[in-house]
This record gives C-alpha cells, structure tokens and sequence, in this order.
C-alpha cells in the first residue's frame, strides 16, 4: 500500500530543497522525520511538512488496517521546477539585473515494507 503528497510552489530554489530530498529517499519514515525536524536548513520544514502528510494521507486511505510508522518507508521523493518570478533591480549606469525567484514542488511517496 502507498500514497502520495505533494506540495507546490514552495518559495526555494529546487537546488536547495533536493539536498534535503537526497537525503531522506529510501529511509525509514521515522529515520526521515528525524532527519528533516533537526536539520538547520530552512526547507527542512517544508520537506517535514509533505512527509507527515503523505503519511497521513496513507492512515487515511486504509482506515481498517492501521499502519505502524516503524514499517513505512519513503518510496518515492522527488523535487520539480515551479515557475520562476522575474524581478528587476537598479544598476548602475541606466542599466537593471534581472533577479530570478525560483519556486518548486515536492512529492513525496510513502509506502508499506510489505
């Protein structure tokens, strides 16, 4: 059994949430939250936040046989490119940088060991 959660247009840049991803892909549910609760970056919250819901989306699709969380394990993690928020600022001499805001979308897939 498994499920899915996915969470979009989280206001990093994909390059700094897939550090955290790699290192949560193929542990244990309970090894990941760990992981991501006490890690010092600030996507850590965004990361922790899809995987207690994807667990949480797990317990609910299969409400007769209650999961234990030592037996799931994450499946799937992945992170996709959102769409990228083009600013402008002052330069110098009449000229303007462009400032890119990236954004991305993390999904997150939980299943049984069974």
């Amino acid at each position: 059994m498994e499920a899915k959660a996915t969470h979009k247009y989280i206001g990093s840049s994909p390059r700094k949430m897939r550090l955290l991803i790699d290192l949560i892909r193929g542990k244990s549910v309970s090894e990941a939250i760990e992981i991501l609760h006490f890690s010092p970056k600030h996507a850590s919250k965004n990361a922790e936040k899809v995987l207690r819901s994807a667990v949480s989306n797990l317990m609910n699709k299969d409400e007769s046989n209650k999961h234990d969380i030592s037996e799931l394990f994450i499946k799937e993690a992945y992170v996709n490119v959102g769409p990228t928020l083009k600013r402008i600022s002052p330069a110098p001499m009449g000229r303007a940088y462009r400032i890119r805001k990236r954004s991305n979308h993390v999904t997150i897939v939980v299943a049984t060991k069974s």
